[in-house]
This record gives C-alpha cells, sequence and structure tokens, in this order.
C-alpha cells in the first residue's frame, strides 16, 4: 500500500473564479457568488488536512453537499459521490473501498485517518457508479481532464453565459446531474440547489422567484412534466430544458419542441454515459422536429463513428466514442484507483446508424432476448409498443416468453398481437402485465434488472399455481369448461378462447360456464387471455355468499342481447308481438363478435386467414346441410338459397328463398370482412390503427347503403347484403372503440345511420337500443337462472333462426302461437346439440394441428 502524504499543486478542475461576484449557487435562501464558493470550498478542504484523500460524498441537492463535493474535486482529492438518503448502498461502497474522508449528508465530517490508505492515481479526481450499478463496488474513473473538459464542451454547444441560471431537477449523485452544475460553474453561471420534484408547485415557485434559465430532465422527468401541467406555465425566464438519461420517444420530443417554440424556450435531446463523463452527443434544437429520433452530432472536442461489424443490418453499427471525456477505466477494487487510462475509445454497446448526417439509436447489442431459438430485438419491440399501444410500456424477456409490462389493460390484447406480429412467437410465449409505475435506479433509469425480476416471478407463481391444482383434483378447472366447449382437448394452460379458433356461438357458452367460475363477473377480455391466466384469476377471485351465488350473476351484454334478439325473431314470425329488428341487430353483435375474435387471432394475415374460415365453416356446415335437406325433402328452397347465392338470382318481391336473408348475408358480410382483412398490406394497417380502420369500413358500407336506397330502405331492400353491411360495420367499430371518447363518436353514428331506415320506430329502437347496450354496458346482472336460460338461447340462436321456418307455420295456423314459439326454440336447440361433434370436428380441420 502506498500512502499519499500531499496534495499535488493543481489548478480547480472547474476555473469558475474568474466569473467573481456573479452568482454561483442559490440555496436555502441565500445567493453565493464565485468568489463566497471558492471560499467555503476551500475551507471545506482545509478542514481535512494536507493529504490528498479518498473523499465519500453524499450527493444530496443541498449547500452542504456542494461544497464538500467541489471541495473533494477542486482541491486534488477523489471524490466518490453516492446517492443520499440509501444508507444500505452507502455502507456497501464503504465497505468496498474504505474512503479516508466520509461526507454525510447533515452530519459532520468524518476524516477516518491523517492520510490516504489509497494509492491514488495523480489524474483520478472522480467515482461515479455506472447508471445500474449504484451501490455497487464497480465505479466508473474519471480525471481531472475527463471532468473539465467535458464540462466545457457541454458550456459550448449550449451556449451558457453567466446570465444562465439551471435548477436541480436531477440529483447530484448523478453524471446528469453534476454536468449541469459542472457546465454553469465553468461558464460563470448559476445553479438552483433544490429536492423538491417537478410535480410540487413550491419547485415552480422557486423556480419563477429565482429566475432560473434552464431545466434538466431524464425521460421519467418528462412524465412527471406532463402529469404537472408544465405545457401550459408562463416561465418568462425559461431559456432551456434539455433532455438526456435515456431515449425519449421520438413523438414526446417533437411534442415538447414544438411547445417550446411556442412558449419561447429550446428543447436539447442529448445523449451520454457515466463512462464518457457525461455527454457524447447532443441534438441542435431546430433539428428536433424534424429528426426526433436522433441523438445528434458528437459534443465539441469528440468524435462518434459506427462498427458495422456487429450487427447484419446495412449502415447499423456499434456507436462508438473517442474524445478527452473518455473515462480512465473501471474501478472493481480499492487496487484499481492507481491504475492509469484506459481505451482511447468507448464503445458504448449502443447500435446506431446515420440519418442526414445525425446519428441515431436504434437498440442495444445486449438488449435481445431469446425465446424459441429466436433472437429479438427488445428495444425495436419496446419502441413499436410504445408508439402504437402504450407510451409507458417496457419489455424484457426470459428463456420461455416475452413479458410486456403496460401502464393499463386496456391495451392487453393489442400489446400481444404486436408482439406476435412482430417476433413471430406464439401467443402462449407472450405475457402481459400491468405495472403502475417503473422501478427506477438512483440516477431516475428504468431499473430493467428490477422489471426481469418481476417477469421471472411471476412465471414462478404461474408454475407453482398450475402444480397445486394438478395436486388438488378439487380445484375448479377452467380448462375442463373450455376443452368441454370448444372440442379441444389438445388446449393447454398457455392456449387461449382465440388462439383455439373459437367462434361466436362457442364464445356464448363458454362465457356462460365462466360466470360460475367468475360471480363478480366475467374478466375483460377474456378469451385472449391463456387458461392459465384464467385459472389464476378464478383461484383468487372472491367467493359470493351461498345466496348471492344462486341468485344473481353478471351476465355478458352480448350473450343477453342474442338471447333477445332471437326471442324477438321468433315471437314476432309466430305473431305473439311485433318486435321486428332482432336479425338486425344480430348483424351488428355478429360485426362486434369478428373484430373480438377473428380480428384479435394473434399472428399474420394466414393466422387469421385460418381463423377466419374456421369461424366461417363453422357456421356454413351445418346451415348448408340443414337447409339442403329441407330442399331435397319439402322442396321449399332452391340450390341457391341451399348455398348462399340467393341475391344473384332471386326476384325483388319477398318469398320463401328470402326466409334466411339473414344467414345468406351474414356469410358473404363475414368472407368480404376477412378477405379485406387477410390482404398484407391492409392486414398491416388493420392491425396499426384498428379504430380508424374499422372507421373506414363503416364509411364505405354506410355510402353504398346510402348510393343503393338512400335515408330509407325498402320492404325487401332492407333485407339485402349491400344495403345492411353497414350494421356489421358498426358492430366492428364497435367492438374497437377503446375509449369513451371513441365510444361516443360510434354511438352517434349508429344513431344516424339507425333511425329513419327502417321507417318504423320501434325497430330502430330495439336495433339501436341493444346497440347501444352493448357498446357501453359489458355486463347486466341477471337471476342466475335467467342467465343459464339465455346463455343456451344465445348459443343456440344460429339454429333457432335456421330451423324455426320449418316448423311454427302449421302451429300458428292452427292458432296454438306459444306452442309454436316453443317448438321453434326447442327445435333449433336441438339440433345445435345434434351438431355440435360435427361443429367441432368442422373448426379443427380448418385450423389444423398444431
Amino acid at each position: 500500500m502506498t500512502l499519499t502524504p500531499t496534495r499535488p499543486s493543481l489548478r480547480p478542475v472547474l476555473d469558475h473564479v474568474a466569473a467573481g461576484e456573479a452568482p454561483a449557487l442559490v440555496a436555502d435562501g441565500r445567493t453565493l457568488s464565485h468568489t463566497e464558493l471558492a471560499g467555503l470550498v476551500a475551507e471545506r478542504a482545509r478542514s481535512w488536512g494536507p493529504a490528498r484523500r479518498l473523499v465519500l460524498v453524499e450527493g444530496a441537492n443541498d449547500l452542504g453537499s456542494a461544497v464538500a463535493y467541489l471541495a473533494a474535486l477542486q482541491h486534488g482529492h477523489v471524490a466518490l459521490v453516492v446517492p443520499d438518503g440509501r444508507p444500505a448502498q452507502r455502507e456497501a461502497v464503504l465497505a468496498a473501498y474504505d474512503p479516508d474522508v466520509v461526507c454525510t449528508a447533515g452530519a459532520p465530517d468524518d476524516v477516518r485517518r491523517a492520510t490516504s490508505a489509497h494509492d491514488l492515481h495523480p489524474d483520478l479526481a472522480l467515482l461515479l457508479s455506472t447508471s445500474g450499478s449504484t451501490g455497487s463496488p464497480k465505479l466508473v474513473r474519471l480525471s481531472r481532464d475527463n471532468v473539465a473538459s467535458n464540462a466545457a464542451a457541454i458550456a459550448d454547444y449550449l451556449g451558457l453565459t453567466p446570465a444562465d441560471r439551471a435548477i436541480t431537477a436531477l440529483p447530484l449523485h448523478y453524471c446528469y446531474g453534476l454536468s449541469v452544475l459542472h457546465s454553469h460553474l465553468i461558464a460563470g453561471a448559476s445553479v438552483v440547489l433544490t429536492d423538491l420534484s417537478v410535480v410540487d408547485e413550491c419547485f415552480w415557485d422557486l423556480f419563477t422567484a429565482t429566475g432560473a434559465t434552464s431545466l434538466a430532465g431524464v425521460p421519467h422527468t418528462f412524465d412527471l412534466l406532463d402529469a404537472s401541467g408544465f405545457a401550459e406555465r408562463d416561465l418568462p425566464t425559461l431559456r432551456q430544458v434539455t433532455q438526456a438519461g435515456g431515449r425519449l420517444a421520438p413523438e414526446a420530443v417533437r411534442r415538447w419542441s414544438r411547445a417550446g417554440r411556442e412558449r419561447g424556450w429550446d428543447l436539447v435531446v442529448m445523449y451520454g454515459a457515466t463512462e464518457a463523463t457525461a455527454r457524447m452527443a447532443w441534438l441542435p434544437p431546430h433539428l428536433a422536429e424534424d429528426h426526433p429520433a436522433a441523438i445528434g452530432v458528437a459534443v465539441p472536442g469528440g468524435a462518434l463513428r459506427l462498427d458495422e461489424s456487429v450487427d447484419d443490418r446495412p449502415d447499423v453499427g456499434e456507436l462508438c466514442y473517442s474524445g478527452p471525456n473518455v473515462m480512465m477505466g473501471y474501478a472493481h477494487t480499492p487496487a484499481d484507483l492507481s491504475r492509469g487510462a484506459g481505451p482511447d475509445e468507448l464503445r458504448t454497446g449502443d447500435l446506431a446508424r446515420l440519418v442526414d448526417g445525425l446519428f441515431e439509436v436504434v437498440g442495444r447489442r445486449n438488449r435481445y432476448g431469446k425465446v424459441f431459438g429466436l433472437r429479438l430485438d427488445l428495444d425495436a419491440v419496446e419502441s413499436h409498443l410504445r408508439a402504437e399501444v402504450d407510451r409507458h410500456a417496457r419489455v424484457v424477456a426470459t428463456d420461455r416468453a416475452v413479458h410486456v409490462l403496460l401502464r393499463h389493460g386496456r391495451g392487453n390484447e393489442a400489446a400481444r398481437i404486436l408482439v406476435v406480429d412482430q417476433c413471430g412467437l406464439p401467443v402462449h410465449a407472450v405475457e402481459v402485465h400491468l405495472l403502475a409505475e417503473d422501478p427506477l435506479t438512483p440516477s431516475g433509469k428504468v431499473d430493467r434488472a428490477a422489471l426481469l425480476a418481476l417477469a421471472t416471478a411471476a412465471e414462478q407463481d404461474d408454475r407453482h399455481e398450475r402444480d397445486g391444482r394438478a395436486a388438488d383434483p378439487g380445484v375448479r378447472d377452467v380448462r375442463a369448461d373450455l376443452v368441454r366447449v370448444l372440442g379441444r382437448p389438445d388446449a393447454r394452460d398457455d392456449d387461449s378462447f382465440v388462439s383455439l379458433g373459437g367462434d361466436s356461438l362457442s364464445y356464448v357458452e363458454l362465457a356462460t360456464r365462466l360466470a360460475d367460475h367468475f360471480p363478480d363477473g366475467v374478466p375483460a377480455g377474456w378469451h385472449t387471455r391463456t387458461v392459465a391466466e384464467l385459472q389464476r384469476l378464478a383461484d383468487t377471485a372472491a367467493a359470493p355468499a351461498p345466496d348471492r351465488r344462486r341468485r344473481w350473476v353478471r351476465l355478458d351484454t352480448t350473450v343477453a342481447l342474442r338471447a333477445l334478439a332471437i326471442l324477438f325473431v321468433v315471437a314476432s314470425h309466430v305473431d305473439l308481438v311485433h318486435l321486428e329488428g332482432g336479425a338486425h341487430l344480430l348483424l351488428a353483435l355478429a360485426g362486434f363478435n369478428f373484430a373480438r375474435f377473428q380480428l384479435s387471432a394473434a399472428g399474420g394475415p394466414r393466422t387469421r386467414l385460418r381463423h377466419g374460415l374456421a369461424g366461417l365453416s363453422q357456421l356454413v356446415v351445418p346451415s348448408v346441410l340443414w337447409v339442403g335437406t329441407v330442399a331435397l325433402v319439402l322442396g321449399s328452397y332452391d340450390w341457391t338459397t341451399t348455398f348462399f347465392l340467393r341475391e344473384l338470382v332471386s326476384s325483388s318481391e319477398w318469398d320463401d328463398q328470402w326466409q334466411l336473408w339473414f344467414l345468406e348475408s351474414l356469410v358473404w358480410l363475414t368472407v368480404g370482412a376477412l378477405a379485406l382483412t387477410c390482404v398484407p398490406a391492409l392486414h398491416r394497417r388493420e392491425r396499426r390503427d384498428p379504430f380508424r380502420f374499422a372507421l373506414a369500413v363503416l364509411a364505405v358500407t354506410a355510402g353504398a347503403r346510402f348510393a343503393e336506397v338512400g335515408l330509407r330502405a325498402g320492404p325487401t331492400e332492407r333485407y339485402t347484403t349491400l344495403v345492411v353491411a353497414f350494421f356489421f360495420a358498426l358492430g366492428w367499430a364497435g367492438a374497437r372503440a377503446d375509449s369513451t371518447r371513441r365510444r361516443v363518436l360510434v354511438s352517434v353514428l349508429a344513431t344516424v345511420l339507425t333511425v329513419g331506415f327502417f321507417g318504423q320506430a320501434h325497430r330502430e329502437a330495439i336495433v339501436l337500443g341493444g346497440f347501444l347496450l352493448m357498446l357501453w354496458l359489458p355486463h347486466v346482472g341477471v337471476p342466475a337462472r335467467l342467465a343459464r336460460v339465455a346463455g343456451v338461447l344465445a348459443s343456440a340462436s344460429l339454429f333457432v333462426y335456421l330451423t324455426h321456418w320449418q316448423v311454427y307455420p302449421r302451429l300458428e295456423d292452427a292458432g296454438h302461437q306459444w306452442l309454436a314459439l316453443g317448438a321453434s326454440l326447442a327445435v333449433g336447440i336441438a339440433y345445435g346439440r345434434l351438431v355440435r361433434p360435427l361443429h367441432h370436428a368442422v373448426g379443427r380441420a380448418v385450423l389444423g394441428s398444431r
């Protein structure tokens, strides 16, 4: 061990005394000039004695901590900066490096020895934790020249003058926070010290009172600024807002840049790392709106290049930086403090490209995952999710799954679809979780290690729950219901209703069965959740009182409407009531379910086509079987009706061939919608913006209706496919309306398009009222017995509609309307049960084996 007896006679790292009486620090209600600050700093350094030391400083945003830090930096010591208020991390560094002087915020300095216990390299000035390793023995070694040159470069490109004044929105233990202090002092400018948050109104009172001109933030800071209404604040002295510490989404860069231009301040996007002291690149403010994804150009005195040998993509390489601010290297033990300079070039680990002379980071070399043997660019996936689903989305990967973390559940389905599409993974390899807020490192960056730990813990919980259910045969089993309803004994825990090819009819039956597992209502979006996830939710669902379970349940509104609609259809045909409009409501429900099931199938156009054809075949095959048999035996239908071609050849006069207009329209509308959304270019467009795509379809179908019949449809025109297509499109748009504003818009469109269509108020009330219920009320509370009856009717609605034409006429003619109604329902239910094995077999055949 070599002792360092005296401090070398060196100029201060930050030579700011020439600024004289200009303000330097504003803290605790007092303003210190540069001369006064230098005096306090020198006095603090003298109190430690003449020897050069390793000085640990807690980097609090207060005057005492700032003076202690500057005393070490300016007077030849080595400053080891740690976060304040984190005793465990401080103790870990104390144990690893045994500093000679310990400066704890709010406490007297602890001078542990008269001379240093360490061999300190003459150039060494500063030790900082890397962004993700605070409290770890691994430190970044920075020289005097590293600190001074980077401070000067930042002051240069920001154009700092003695008139500028920053405010500490970032902690001083973080390299970005320190760089604000360094660059302003070296320019003769000043800094306001505060530990207030930007969401605290007192922060803005202080900002205004002190006349601050600049504000620095990391991406999380900008989220807080959004929440605090920053864009609307009147801050006449604000000149610059700087951003670093992680990537800010391009749309956010453009939005903040525009806000600044309107308010009179510049947004300066910067790029850096602790290993480069602070900054390596900056984006000139006037380029931010046109190049919001760029990090810009190298800071003065530095240089950037791309090493394209590390990536297979053209013009993409690892970003490498060289300049006087590149660190001396890392320290892992005290012995490393004597080592000299490291490599001249810093390999950042970021993958970048050059666009219009500006560097643009496109990912991380180490932000790749390997799932199911596929190498995945997690940064690219996260970028897409943040642009298209949830701007707070995060992505991590384990060996078995990609885990997406969102702030709200509305984007679960869209996130899973996007990741499956982009990565080519099976749907069960994508897990979506909700996370109220990102875990952050002490420097304010997203703690990726903590996110990965959360994902790993979720997987372990899933395995434990599955193991527990296997050991307890008495536990209710969601999978058994799924197998029974879909006829899929091969269903696995990582399958979902949609991935197994579920359709609208099986949805009704399964939703009714799941109500037994979820007395307080089936979870939203259950059709896209995995079996394991549903089982976990069912296991933890609070069991209601026995009486409540027997008497009252929450029923899916679409199930209730299907049951009511088919009841209205048959009751009207047997002349019990005159409640027409049920079939048109069923068309809207069909469009709603098409969007929920066929368009929710994960994967590309081929997967979507396969799922769509499976659902279509389960509609067509039982229908053709019945209609063909009736045509052969009774002769009441001809071949055009059997194969849903009636509109091509039939007259406009109502006859028996028109009876199945609803099924014919449903088949061809489904075919058309499926063909439209399986065209690769349209498939991608629909995936990117489902709601606007649905509105476009609605606009086309509404235009066709008005071109064909105008406002009101005639007696037979109201049953033709081209004219009624807008009802299907309305349902589709309703399923994609994922916010209150969008549901209001769809409600207005539904009202405008429905009112006047029939020229009969009761029909329009039934169709419009049912549609609005479906749109705004996901569940209805009904007695449990009524829910079971509704489930049976709804699941058999297709078959009741198909068969009742051959059941009710003779009973109605004999004056037995109630008997005609009951018989029609009974035959339809029976036919549905009879063809269930065929229904399942057809679906499995089209979907194919795994």
